[in-house]
């Protein structure tokens, strides 16, 4: 039941006055003080009960002073007001409220009990030192505080009350306001007498002053602010938690960035065990069912070598119910057990390593918290004190659970960017060769890297055999990361592959790649937008009877030759609009090569970097190319460990180099083929004899009937000059019969009565395989034969 207190509200003389002058109010308080009655004052001007000149009052703010005011009895009273100005609560008119006290008391006597409750009974602790910091009083506040009784601390310094560096800060801080008589705040940490921990206080110093002026002493007032304290600390360490996790798409390294966090911030042990992706499926699941297996991400300790550990990062353990890892996991929330509830006593049985921990390093309090993000269970964070005496509280439990969902938000990202990178890499190496074809051209070594933090890319290489023994070489750089870059290079190196089959001249090639690209910028803007598809390509066809490489790039960087026993240059090419531009010439160059030349393909993440750009990029290329001309394998790793010393790139680099081999005029034969078909049949005794010269004999029998369709052919629907050439390879002989006539031949179903038709037919029958390419004058059938067996 609440107790009445009988407070006399007329102790306080009360009156309003309008905007006008006008006393709108007066209570029983005014009429005490100057005998009028309200009905006698209210209604008419407030001026006159002045006896004095009426005070201009500031508007919108507070007055106070003292005025000469009527009594009723007609001697003047001066009379402190203390005058507020405020609006009308009815929206009438703002108005002036007037209030004074009816009677004055005077300062509280020395046997007053309330003159001595200001310093003795106020709640904060307070306590006053003389000119030589001696205590002379201090409030029952401070005793309690001190731990000190008043009458014995009495005539002690203050650092003789309190021991430790924070007592002399203190002291100086109560020298400099006895020397400059301002007050002056310190804030501390500190342990008060008697107690086991410290807590944070602000120290209010101010002079004491005599009646002279002179400062005498000092007052010095304790604040415990120990909880403002703790929640700044609180504060910083959710503000430092939100830069130092996820620093980086690392799965462990993002979890031990919050074991680091924590760490003795929040624990004495913290560790990290997340869901094993491989007992699910890739996926957490969406409901945990014990027994769940973790995974031990990280772990941190205050201790050198974290000596609480059970296991290491990287091993797995299957944790019953009953276990707080479990516990917390399934239940969903945060689990708080300590030695003094009792409630660590029931899952300390389940694991023996755990428990003989537990009593070795005094193990008093833990908290598992479920590490979760977007409605998904990643694992559970485990924090545990055995330095700290006191246990978790309801701020630790939210301090936790705040670091830990921040941190799950960072560990799951990268949970899933390592999932799509892993995707993206699986793709990136099925849509790249595995193995580079062995060709009579050329000698080749490949290197692909995806980019360290921006993962795969659109980077691709490839070698491609054409007919007469040439090889096609591209490297090309699609813009951007992740699986959709990979899946259009996919589509890109698809597209060179085909086209290539096909024979297209370089330049030709890339102008056909070039629409491709614009086709899939259409597609992927959508509605008639422009989407950011491009890419850059270089493509090259070297041809080893001639030893000459026709090059043309698209935005490339230009390759890198090494001449046998030569220094690396740079190849002069026309540079070419990126793929994408669209409608723009693509040219094409033609050098010749020394048997033995090697040259290099690369893209720009090779080269350019933060660090460097792309002149001394190529510069160091060309150190590493001229460091050794042995293996194409070593040489590979060379370049790289020059270029890439750490191993990881910014942007994903691929890189081929080739050895150029050329075939000898031996190997080779060249017949002029006149127009009369009559003489078709010298032309294959003499290609027989060439056969023999190379001890191919039994392939006689075949090559001649090849020969004899393809030169028959070629007289009858072609144009001069025809010519005929066999190029002998260890394993394939190869047919070529070239006229001026530009239109390529195609098989077609004989008919029964047909007497034509089945020439090209029985040479798609007896070769491995057939086809044309356009030359500058022409076209050229070729055909090849595979050699089984080398005679001689």
């Amino acid at each position: 039941m609440s107790r009445v207190y009988p407070f006399d509200e007329a102790a306080t003389a009360r009156a309003v006055i309008d905007d006008d002058g006008t006393l709108i109010e007066w209570n029983e308080g005014a009429r005490r003080l100057l005998g009028h009655r309200a009905d006698a004052v209210v209604g008419r001007p407030a001026a006159g009960l002045l006896t004095g000149p009426v005070p201009d009052l500031p508007r919108g703010s507070r007055w106070h002073g003292t005025l000469a005011v009527r009594h009723l009895d007609g001697h003047s009273v001066d009379v402190w007001l203390l005058a507020r100005y405020r609006p009308a609560a009815d929206g009438a008119g703002n108005r002036w409220v007037l209030v004074a006290p009816v009677r004055r008391t005077g300062p509280p006597a020395a046997d007053d009990p309330l003159g001595e409750a200001g310093l003795v009974q106020s709640p904060c602790a307070t306590a006053v030192y003389d000119e030589e910091l001696r205590l002379r009083r201090m409030n029952d506040a401070m005793a309690e505080v001190s731990g000190l009784p008043e009458d014995h601390a009495r005539g002690l310094r203050f650092t003789e009350l309190v021991d430790g560096p924070e007592s002399e800060e203190l002291a100086r801080g109560m020298r400099e306001v006895l020397d400059t008589g301002r007050p002056l705040d310190v804030q501390t940490f500190m342990r008060a007498g008697g107690e086991s921990r410290a807590h944070a206080w602000l120290a209010r110093m101010a002079p004491v002053r005599d009646r002279a002026g002179r400062v005498r002493g000092v007052c010095l007032a304790a604040h415990d602010v120990s909880d403002n304290h703790r929640a700044r600390q609180r504060l910083q360490l959710v503000n430092e938690a939100s830069v130092r996790i996820g620093t980086t798409l690392d799965v462990t390294r993002t979890a031990q960035e919050l074991a680091d966090m924590c760490v003795p911030a929040l624990a004495d042990f913290v560790t990290i065990d997340l869901l094993d992706p491989e007992e699910y499926g890739g996926e957490p699941p969406a409901r945990i069912a014990t027994p769940v297996t973790l995974r031990r991400a990280a772990h941190r300790s205050v201790l050198d070598g974290v000596p609480e550990a059970v296991m290491e990062p990287g091993q797995t353990e299957r944790y019953p119910g009953g276990s707080p890892q479990a516990d917390s996991l399934t239940a969903g929330h945060t689990i708080i057990a300590s030695k003094s509830a009792g409630d660590m006593h029931p899952w300390m049985n389940w694991n023996s390593a755990r428990t003989r921990q537990v009593r070795a390093f005094g193990v008093h309090s833990t908290m598992s918290v479920p590490v979760r993000a977007r409605g998904l269970t990643l694992g559970v964070a485990v924090f545990v004190r055995h330095r700290r005496p006191d246990g978790f509280d309801s701020d630790d439990r939210l301090l936790a659970e705040e670091i830990t969902t921040r941190a799950a938000v960072c560990i799951d990202n990268a949970r899933r960017y390592s999932r799509e990178r892993e995707t993206a890499l699986a793709l990136q190496r099925s849509l790249l060769p595995r193995t580079l074809p062995r060709t009579a051209a050329l000698e080749a070594s490949s290197r692909y890297l995806p980019a360290a933090r921006a993962g795969v890319g659109g980077d691709w290489f490839d070698v491609i055999q054409l007919s007469g023994l040439r090889v096609a070489m591209v490297v090309g750089d699609v813009v951007g990361h992740g699986i959709q870059a990979s899946a259009t290079m996919g589509r890109l190196r698809t597209a060179v592959r085909t086209l290539a089959d096909i024979d297209l001249a370089p330049d030709e090639l890339l102008t056909h790649l070039d629409d491709l690209v614009v086709r899939l910028a259409e597609e992927a803007g959508g509605d008639g937008a422009t989407g950011e598809v491009g890419a850059t390509c270089l493509y090259a066809v070297y041809d080893p009877v001639s030893r000459r490489c026709t090059l043309a790039r698209a935005g490339h960087p230009p390759p890198l030759l090494l001449p046998p026993d030569g220094r690396p240059q740079e190849l002069e090419l026309p540079a070419g609009p990126p793929l994408g531009l669209g409608g723009l010439p693509f040219e094409s160059a033609e050098v010749e090569l020394a048997e033995g030349t090697v040259i290099a393909l690369y893209t720009d993440g090779l080269v350019t970097s933060r660090e460097r750009d792309g002149d001394a990029g190529r510069a160091m290329l060309f150190q590493a190319l001229s460091a050794g001309a042995g293996s194409l394998d070593v040489s590979c790793d060379r370049v790289l460990r020059t270029l890439l010393p750490s191993g990881g790139a910014a942007d994903d680099v691929a890189l081929l180099l080739a050895r150029t081999q050329g075939l000898p005029a031996s190997r080779v034969a060249t017949w002029d083929i006149p127009a009369d078909p009559a003489l078709v049949a010298p032309i294959r005794k003499q290609v027989v004899e060439q056969l023999d010269t190379w001890g191919l004999g039994e392939a006689a029998f075949t090559t001649e009937l090849v020969v004899s369709e393809l030169v028959t052919n070629a007289i009858r629907y072609g144009a001069h000059p025809i010519r005929l050439r066999l190029i002998h390879d260890a394993a394939t002989l190869i047919c070529e019969v070239s006229d001026a006539n530009p239109t390529a031949p195609h098989l077609r179903r004989a008919k029964t009565f047909d007497e034509g038709g089945r020439g090209l037919l029985l040479v798609a029958q007896l070769t491995q395989r057939w086809g044309s390419r356009h030359t500058t004058d022409g076209k050229t059938i070729w055909a090849e034969l595979p050699l089984f067996e080398e005679e001689g």
